[in-house]
Parts: structure tokens; sequence; C-alpha cells
């Protein structure tokens, strides 16, 4: 259980959600874990949470679309700890308003990509100098989605600005990596949290579970579980790549939901 000993870890957008399974899962691993979030609230009941869980927490006000408080976050978070080791980029607005090409006005598109690109580009370029600092590099590892596999019937913007992120992955690992800088990127499938479990509808659950090919839906622990790998020295010979916790949803054909339901296995 101490997979991430004495490292200081930043992960924002950790007051909820898949957040709270990745910083939970941090400390737990020995890390200095930074919980950071607009939610002054909700971001010192996961501090506390942790602290009952015998780990170390600390909450910084942070919003993804306003570069000062990313500035200051970094800042103030190697004040406190003297360095910065591992950036989880988990802060994104996956409830804006997003749509088809037809539906989009450019004033969505840029909130889309405000929040979900451009705040994860910021928040890479202002952690770099921490992590340059330190002897042996550090760890950036952005959350994706699988919006990013292919083309869908929405979330246009979303998917968009998803599938920037995986590049900026690999241009990071590129880029930084002879400075022992790594960069990976996770693509969460379904995952039902606490706070979004009474939003999705059964339906939709039916539709990935038929895709899924394992017997449940996706949990923060499986997010956490891969973030703890990526921030581990055990992956100190793994960056630029993107990795998919979906229960394999997207590793077959398209058809093979279809197929299921008919019981056969082709046509």
């Amino acid at each position: 259980m101490n997979r991430l000993k004495d490292k200081v870890a930043i992960v924002t957008g950790s007051t909820s959600g898949i957040g709270i399974g990745i910083a939970r899962l941090y400390a737990a691993e020995g890390a200095k874990v930074v919980i950071c979030g607009r939610r002054a609230e909700k971001g010192q009941v996961v501090v506390d949470t942790i602290a009952k869980e015998g780990g170390e927490a600390s909450f910084h006000f942070m919003d993804i679309t306003d570069p000062s408080s990313i500035e200051k976050l970094f800042a103030d978070t190697a004040e406190k700890y003297g360095k910065i080791d591992i950036l989880v980029n988990n802060a994104a607005n996956v409830g804006l308003k997003d749509g088809r090409v037809d539906e989009l006005t450019l004033e969505m598109w840029d909130a889309v990509f405000q929040s979900d690109m451009r705040g994860t580009f910021y928040a890479t370029k202002c952690v770099l100098p921490y992590l340059q600092k330190n002897e042996n590099g550090g760890s950036i590892i952005n959350i994706g989605s699988m919006a990013s596999c292919g083309g869908d019937l929405g979330s246009t913007a979303y998917a968009c600005a998803k599938a920037g992120v995986d590049m900026l992955t690999k241009s990071t690992a590129l880029q930084y990596g002879k400075q022992n800088i790594r960069c990976n990127c996770v693509r969460p499938g379904l995952i039902v949290t606490p706070e979004n479990e009474a939003r999705v509808p059964q339906v939709l659950k039916d539709i990935f579970l038929s895709n899924i090919m394992v017997n449940r839906y996706g949990c923060p622990e499986d997010i956490g579980n891969m973030c703890v790998y990526f921030g581990s020295d055990e992956s100190a010979y793994v960056t630029g790549q993107i990795i998919n916790v979906d229960g394999g949803m997207n590793s077959h054909a398209p058809t093979v939901a279809q197929f299921k339901q008919l019981n056969s296995r082709t046509w």
C-alpha cells in the first residue's frame, strides 16, 4: 500500500465522481493528495474522508476555466509540500450542452473546449516547470473519454475536445520524455458514480451493458487503479499511451451486441 509513498499528487476535479475515486486510492497508496475544484465544502468532505482512512490530503480552490487559479494551485502546492510529482488532469465539464454539428453555436463549442481542452492544456503547461525540478521527473495523467474513439450522434464538441486531449498526451510525452516526465491518458467507459447513478436512465445502462465485455459497469476505483499505476514507478517505461478502461467496449466489432441478441456468432 505504498506504491506512491512520498509523492505529491494533484488531482483536478476531485470533489466528485471519478476524481474522488482517484484521490482516495492515491492517498491509500501513500501520496500527499491535493483535492481541488470549485466546491470547497465538498472538497473538505473528501479531505476529511481521506484523513479518516489514514491518508493525507488538503483542499485547494481551482476553476479549470480560470488560468490564474490554475497557476496559483501549482505555486501554492509547491510551497506547501516542497515539490509536485504527479498531476491528474481530471477536471472537465461534461454537463455542458452539446449536440450535432448543425446544432452547435460557436459559444457552445468554445465553452466545451475552454473546460475540457484549454484547461487540460494549461494545467499541463503550468506543472512542467515543477516536474522539471525533480531528479526523477514526474507523471502527468490525462483523463480522456471513449467519446474520442469514434463518431457519434451527438456530443460533437465534447468528443473533439477529448480527441485533442489524446494528442496533447502524445505530444507532451514526446517533448518531455528525455526529462523523465511521462504523460499517459486514461479513457473511461461508462462509470457509474454516486452523483450520476440516479441520472443515468436504465435504457442507457442496458445499451452499454450489451456492449461491455464484462458483467458490470465501471466505477471510480477502476479509473483510480489505472491512475495509481501511471503515477507509480511501476510505469517508469510507459509513456505516450492512451488506455481504454471501458470493460472492453471499444475492443470489438460494432455489431457484436446485435449478434448476441440473435444468439448468433456471424451472419
